[in-house]
């Protein structure tokens, strides 16, 4: 009887942070329907795969940053907007996003945030940063994702992370 005490003790110990462990996970629904998730001018409708690589590997790190032990986000990406646009009758400037202030990043979600198989909060929601040309920016000039990123960071911090807002992040 004496030896398995320490060998159940060993498999609590193992088997907790798994248990405790958060995790995100990060669907797109008909990408191929997407309004503007394409970094190169196409005149038609979609995503582009790195488009999507690159939003889910992000969503996934916000949710390791903010999520707590136990939790499960599961974000459902339904459309994506990305900020600026092409215009057409630039033909020297083919595939340049032109940023203008009516323009912003949109993506539409929906996202539902559990703890322990209970749902804490199911919405549809349409994430937008009307001000995105306004405030600073977090990352590098070349990361052509740089607005749909800085809006999803704020999007987390004030909907997923700690409720005191006191906090400083």
């Amino acid at each position: 009887m004496r030896p398995t005490l320490p060998l159940i003790v060993l498999a609590v110990l193992i088997l907790t942070p798994t248990a405790l462990a958060s995790t995100t996970e990060v669907s797109f629904t008909q990408p191929e329907k997407y309004s503007d998730a394409r970094l190169y001018r196409d005149y038609g409708r979609g995503a582009d795969d790195i488009v999507l690589k690159d939003l889910k590997a992000h969503i996934e790190k916000l949710g390791k940053r903010y999520l707590q032990p136990g939790q499960t986000l599961k974000v459902d990406i339904r459309d994506i907007d990305l900020a600026g646009q092409y215009e057409p009758w630039r033909v020297n400037f083919r595939d340049v996003r032109f940023m203008r202030e009516v323009t912003w990043p949109r993506i539409k979600l929906h996202y539902s945030l559990e703890r322990d198989g209970k749902t804490l909060v199911s919405r549809d929601v349409t994430v937008i940063d009307q001000s995105y040309l306004q405030h600073g920016n977090y990352y590098f000039s070349n990361d052509r994702l740089r607005y749909e990123k800085t809006m999803l960071d704020d999007w987390f911090r004030w909907n997923i992370g700690p409720k005191d807002k006191t906090v400083s992040y």
